[in-house]
């Protein structure tokens, strides 16, 4: 891809998205070139998907369900009855759609960066763990995720699935089918103590 479409992304970004989340993106973006390079992914793909996986975060809800619906990937009945998984199938949506990117680990890395699914690409693997670890992240074990994320991607993987998935409990909200299956795939890796 050509710096040309990343200055066009950022500029919808910037256009788009408040300061904090736009400030995220290009955080995602640059963490997900991080671990591109330690873990051997396409560098290139890791920081075009990173940029792009909360383009349509703040999109007005009809719309973004609307984009939801026709992005290139199947969406679950739990992820059309809740609001706040929208953004990835329509950020998946616009990027694939609106912005001509037909690299399907791009689109697949933005779709599937709040669910997860089971066996996921190593594009995939990495901007999901991008997003949760990136430089704006406080979350209480976020120092403790950060050293995870680069010591072991799958072991990750199954750390992240596990507290994404208390996280939603923790909410009273409903679990996507493919997280679960996510965290059944991913918990074959767990070899040592979890957080």
């Amino acid at each position: 891809m050509e710096n040309k479409l990343a200055d066009k992304i950022i500029k919808i970004l910037s256009e788009t998205l408040s300061r904090k989340r736009y400030i995220h993106s290009l955080n995602v973006a640059k963490e997900a070139e991080k671990l591109a390079v330690r873990y051997g992914a396409d560098v290139e793909k890791c920081y075009f998907a990173g940029l792009l996986h909360d383009i349509k975060k703040e999109e007005q809800p009809n719309l973004m369900k609307q984009q939801a619906l026709l992005n290139p990937f199947k969406l679950e009945e739990v992820e059309l009855n809740t609001k706040a998984l929208w953004h990835a199938p329509a950020s998946a949506y616009f990027a694939y759609e609106k912005l001509g990117i037909h690299d399907m680990e791009i689109i697949g890395a933005v779709r599937w960066h709040t669910v997860g699914k089971p066996d996921m690409s190593l594009t995939e693997k990495v901007v999901y763990l991008a997003d949760l670890v990136s430089a704006d992240r406080m979350y209480e074990d976020v120092a403790i995720m950060r050293k995870i994320a680069y010591t072991d991607i799958d072991y990750a993987m199954y750390v992240a699935m596990k507290m994404g998935i208390i996280d939603v409990l923790d909410k009273n909200g409903m679990l996507a089918i493919s997280s679960i299956e996510a965290y059944n795939f991913y918990s074959k890796f767990n070899k040592k103590e979890s957080i």
